[in-house]
């Protein structure tokens, strides 16, 4: 009985290690010393599509056959382990395919170690190894959302800086040259406003697209963020090469996009550097397009403009001007300024308009019209344009608690704010914090802002109508809008646009404009307000013509809260005794603010 048992040990023994292999998550193959297979489990069963029959004696390189994923060159088990030290673990290289008995790619990890019989000598070895593909999607997929914008799946900023780096060090090698295009859509704020952001992110995967097939292969469209977009464009021979770049790029992206059912229309403005001629590294070169960028802009839009050294101290200069934009809101820098509007026909006070003017603590008063067109560039027109209602309904209650009669607030409301979702919301909070009456509230929009508005922004205007507050059409007859057009816009006063009244200085003859502007508000029931008038015969002429009321330096330039709170309690305006006379060049950078 006891021979028995001896013998029955052994085979206990391996039934056991062959159970415990079949029950791991992980395959695994065992050879012999002549590299011959012995065993494979299930999972390697599974894998390597090879069952443990078929597989058993057959060289192990014809089993487990791998490849260098990165060369595509085969792997042996002999390139494993160091014949010097055949005692020890081995491990494939990193990143290795597993070719499936049927030929499907598999990517792998493994570890080898020898088996030693008794007297220590190697009898085999046995080989471990996993499926990582799934692994292997994940990290690729994470390195691709690194690298890549989610919504147009172009190379972003990190990608673009490291292919614009080796495009610079290819063209040194070769003296070649490389281009950089720095794009922006025009105008692209205007379709998220009126047509939200589902439209606007269909309309820049379709600027992509069109960019992605004016480009080579070697090249790179990125997106930046927002509606901007970079191109690189390698193995550039000289300026006309990018310039008939930017010529296909601009007829592309006007072309009619078919978004949904809108048809829209964009345009793009593009800034180009070069290298070696404007710089020698990626943030030089990008930074210098962007400068150029600014300049095409600036000059009407729609158009190119390549990099030219003066170009870098505008760009300087236009980065310090928004960082200091940017603190003068915490620093308490801005101030709003007070400027009367006249009843023609009492001589009385009836409203006043608050202009923003900011005193920098480095740069001292800033030009309205500087720094104006700095913060719509920047996109600190509506965060400013927040504090402007605020203070200005601030200070109107303030007059008011202090005793003083009431007149209407005005303040000029952007474009910006006006296609902001919240902006209906902002102005109702505001009137709740302050206390003000909707009523003593004006609000200003240009002719050719309003003529712009989206049905939503109109809608939420015609809300605050209903609440009480006033709107005005403000500079009318800059944007030749119709009367059919008038009757249906929601507005209360109708400003003459100053330009209007120029005529009045030289003949009095020549006044038709002017004239029939009070007579067309006159017939609509609106109050008419003339801006800008600087003399006595201007005053003199809106009277004998029944406009209801003026504004301008004739009678006070815009004067600090303190100040303006004298006037109210003087109540009136003379201006019999008046004999001021400004000159137009004031006047005009008045309405800037």
């Amino acid at each position: 009985m006891s021979r028995v048992g001896i013998k029955r040990v052994p085979v206990e023994q391996k039934d056991r290690a062959q159970v415990t292999l079949e029950s791991i998550g992980e395959a695994v193959i065992s050879t012999d010393v002549a590299g011959k297979v012995t065993f494979v489990n299930v999972v390697a069963e599974r894998l390597t599509g090879w069952r443990v029959a078929e597989a058993r004696g057959r060289p192990i390189d014809e089993v487990f056959k791998i490849l260098n994923a990165t060369t595509r060159e085969g792997v042996t088990r002999s390139m494993v382990t160091s014949s010097a030290e055949p005692h020890r673990p081995g491990h494939l290289p990193g990143c290795c395919i597993l070719i499936r008995r049927d030929g499907v790619e598999i990517y792998i990890e493994d570890s080898t170690a020898p088996i030693h019989g008794r007297d220590g000598k190697a009898t085999g070895s046995v080989i471990v190894f996993r499926d990582v593909s799934e692994a292997r999607r994940v990290a690729e997929e994470m390195m691709h959302a690194s690298q890549h914008d989610f919504l147009t799946g172009l190379p972003n900023r990190l990608l673009l800086e490291d292919r614009l780096g080796q495009a610079i060090a290819l063209a040194e090698r070769h003296s070649g040259e490389v281009a950089v295009l720095y794009l922006d859509l025009d105008q692209f704020k205007q379709v998220n406003d009126s047509l939200g952001h589902v439209v606007g992110d269909k309309l820049l995967q379709s600027v992509a697209e069109r960019l992605q097939e004016q480009v080579r292969m070697p090249d790179t469209v990125s997106r930046q963020g927002g509606d901007e977009f970079v191109v690189l464009l390698q193995d550039v021979r000289s300026k006309a090469d990018a310039e008939v770049v930017t010529k296909r790029i601009l007829a592309a992206v006007a072309a009619v996009h078919s978004v949904d059912e809108h048809q829209l229309y964009v345009t793009a403005s593009i800034g180009v550097s070069r290298y070696p001629e404007d710089g020698v590294d990626a943030e030089t070169l990008v930074k210098h397009a962007d400068a150029a960028l600014y300049q095409a802009k600036a000059s009407g839009r729609g158009c190119v403009k390549f990099f030219k050294q003066a170009m870098d101290a505008r760009a300087v200069y236009r980065r310090s001007i928004e960082a200091d934009l940017r603190g003068a809101l915490g620093k308490d820098e801005f101030q709003l300024h007070y400027q009367p509007t006249i009843d023609l026909k009492t001589g009385a006070i009836a409203g006043v308009e608050a202009l923003l003017r900011w005193t920098s603590a480095g740069r001292g008063a800033v030009a309205p019209e500087t720094y104006l067109a700095w913060a719509e560039e920047s996109g600190l027109l509506l965060p400013i344009g927040s504090w402007v209602l605020r203070e200005a309904c601030r200070q109107a209650a303030s007059w008011l608690e202090q005793g003083l009669p009431g007149v209407s607030m005005a303040l000029n409301a952007s474009a910006i704010q006006l296609r902001d979702a919240n902006f209906r919301n902002e102005v109702c909070r505001v009137l709740e914090e302050t206390g003000l009456s909707p009523r003593s509230l004006e609000l200003e929009v240009k002719e050719t802002v309003l003529m712009q508005l989206p049905e939503r922004a109109l809608a939420a205007l015609q809300d605050l109508r209903g609440m009480g507050v006033k709107v005005s059409i403000d500079d009318f007859g800059a944007g030749y809008s119709s009367l059919s057009n008038l009757k249906k816009l929601p507005i209360d006063i109708l400003k003459i646009d100053r330009s209007f009244l120029h005529p009045v200085k030289e003949t009095l003859d020549d006044t038709s404009i002017a004239v029939a502007i009070i007579r067309m508000g006159r017939s609509l029931r609106l109050r008419v307000v003339a801006e800008g008038v600087e003399s006595l015969e201007e005053m003199k002429f809106l009277r004998a013509h029944d406009c209801d009321e003026a504004q301008g330096f004739y009678f006070s330039p815009p004067v600090p809260a303190e100040q303006f709170a004298a006037m109210l309690r003087k109540r009136q305006f003379s201006w019999k005794s008046s004999g001021r006379s400004r000159g137009s060049g004031a006047e005009a950078s008045r309405k800037a603010g």
